[in-house]
């Protein structure tokens, strides 16, 4: 079994003994099974990672520590830092969209209504919804052995997503009616903007023009809007040399 991977958003150090989130050191005890001694992994979500190993506490079942044995920076990130701007679909959509991108690295995922999305999101519902989406981020960097948590963000306007991405390198909305493809783009910042179910309207393509924007497309098929923004990940990780 691999060794399990928890975060912790104390401060991490050689020889410390840590108190374990609660509801990590209820997966530790009640799902894993882990006794006293068992390895496991530690990271703090800024770029490092320790090993460890478990204590229960005997006298309280619900308190779990982790003694610190060694560690530091390690670095799992992608080569090129992408920004995914994902206009708002259902629930289940973008709860699979955010696991696999964060799993394929994508640096920030900023989700925002279009004028085709279904789903509108505001006040308590925005709220859970976010926490959700930062939870399996979490579980995804848990996973995947990513050390460094992603940034996710819920945007009120399209528009104000598109423009928070105005420092990249190079910037692509994705559009079947596009010219051309993906390709790889200089510098170490990137940004793609994939439309919901209906696609983006010629309005909002017009704002991305005007921001900069270049219009791409990925092939000669139309794809999901929860597989488009997979598939552009994978595609500029792959120009970067990050499966090489």
């Amino acid at each position: 079994m691999a060794v399990p991977r928890f975060l912790v958003l104390d401060a991490l150090a050689v020889g410390a003994s840590v108190l374990l989130p609660p509801a990590s050191s209820h997966h530790a005890r009640r799902v894993l099974r882990l006794h006293a001694n068992d390895p496991l992994i530690l990271f703090d979500g800024k770029g490092s990672e320790f090993e460890a190993v478990f204590a229960p506490d005997p006298l309280n079942a619900s308190r779990s520590h982790a003694t610190i044995t060694r560690g530091g920076p390690v670095d799992r990130e992608a080569l090129v830092r992408i920004t995914l701007v994902q206009a708002l679909s259902s629930q289940d959509k973008l709860d699979w969209l955010v696991e696999k991108a964060v799993e394929l690295g994508a640096h920030r995922i900023v989700l925002a209504p279009a004028a085709r999305s279904l789903v509108r999101l505001s006040g308590p519902r925005r709220e859970r919804r976010a926490e959700r989406w930062r939870e399996i981020a979490v579980a995804a960097c848990c996973q995947c052995g990513r050390n460094r948590l992603p940034s996710i963000e819920i945007s009120d306007h399209l528009e104000t997503a598109l423009r928070s991405a105005q420092d990249s390198s190079a910037r692509w909305i994705l559009d079947p009616g596009a010219q051309s493809g993906l390709h790889r783009a200089s510098g170490d910042s990137v940004t793609c903007a994939v439309g919901p179910e209906g696609g983006f309207t010629a309005e909002e393509l017009a704002l991305a023009h005007s921001l900069r924007y270049a219009g791409a497309r990925l092939g000669r098929r139309v794809l999901r809007t929860e597989t488009a923004g997979l598939v552009a990940i994978s595609a500029l990780l792959a120009f970067h040399g990050e499966f090489a």
